[in-house]
């Protein structure tokens, strides 16, 4: 079927297409050889380089070690900066001046900054100014370096999806005499979560990952970090890569598969019912809203 973006391709196209898909994966396939091949040649696929990683004491003595601390980074660093984006992101928003400008000066601000430079900043704070201790600062260096950079990146996504709902919505909220925080908290928030979720979980992934960076400059013991001194002990640099990426992958892929299954839900509970309100019905249901937006004026 044919439509605005994509003309049905015809017979020719078809064959082009099959034709193409075919050299790609010859090539791929190519590809993938002779990586096998170099690692062959240099001995790195012989059992003795992967065998540790067959033992529990690889996993529970460096890796799980480490995944422990990517995962605490992550979450805490999710934790905050979702909630500080929405904030952030509402302030853009905002009829005040003194509110909309403040906030649009500090997510112009760190998102222009790099999430590294941002930690490094962090870490001399701590050390500067704070009583953290030297095994704990890390952890806090890290964090806030990924809070203060994806907060920033969040509250541009939370505009934009509430930007995306048509007019009609607001319209409507201000018509039964909701002010604006009530409108945007109860009724355009909530139908933007669905419209942003794909972006927000992007994010999220990017903060699982950029959690190495504290690994690499700050000493935090992150999976990378104890990669390395697993690598220094048993002398597999390129396996101890592998096992990390693939780990990398697999969390990822959860992280988004759960979001997709998410979003499906999230989308069947807003289906309408097809069911048709009466002018009571609708009266009952707005009772609430236009008692907080009125007072006692409300009722009469």
């Amino acid at each position: 079927m044919s439509s605005v973006l994509y003309d049905t391709p015809g017979p020719r196209a078809k064959r082009r297409n099959l034709l193409l898909s075919v050299v790609f994966v010859l090539l791929l396939a190519l590809l993938a050889w002779w990586v096998w091949q170099k690692l062959d040649d240099k001995g790195q696929l012989k059992w003795a380089l992967w065998q540790p990683f067959t033992t529990s004491e690889a996993w529970t003595t460096y890796l799980l070690p480490g995944l422990g601390n990517t995962l605490k980074a992550a979450a805490l660093a999710m934790v905050i900066a979702l909630p500080l984006g929405a904030v952030l992101g509402m302030g853009r928003m905002s009829d005040h001046t003194w509110v909309r400008i403040p906030a649009g000066w500090v997510v112009e601000f760190f998102r222009s900054i790099p999430v590294l430079l941002l930690m490094l900043f962090a870490q001399e704070f701590y050390v500067r100014s704070t009583e953290v201790g030297s095994d704990e600062r890390p952890l806090y260096a890290v964090v806030t370096g990924l809070v203060l950079y994806n907060a920033s990146v969040l509250a541009e996504v939370v505009r934009a999806g509430v930007m995306a709902l048509p007019k009609g919505q607001t319209e409507a909220a201000y018509a039964i005499g909701l002010r604006k925080g009530q409108t945007m908290t109860g009724i355009l928030l909530p139908q933007a979560v669905t419209v942003m979720l794909p972006a927000i979980v992007s994010q999220l992934v990017v903060i699982v990952k950029d959690t190495a960076l504290g690994g690499v400059m700050l000493q935090f013991t992150e999976l990378l970090t104890a990669r390395g001194t697993l690598a220094a002990n048993y002398a597999n640099v390129i396996p101890s890569f592998v096992v990390v990426a693939v780990v990398f992958i697999v969390l990822n892929l959860a992280l988004t598969t759960f979001a997709a299954w998410l979003e499906r839900r999230l989308r069947r509970s807003k289906r309408s019912t097809g069911a048709v309100l009466g002018a009571e019905d609708v009266q009952d249901l707005n009772t609430a809203e236009v008692a907080g937006a009125f007072g006692s004026g409300a009722s009469a």
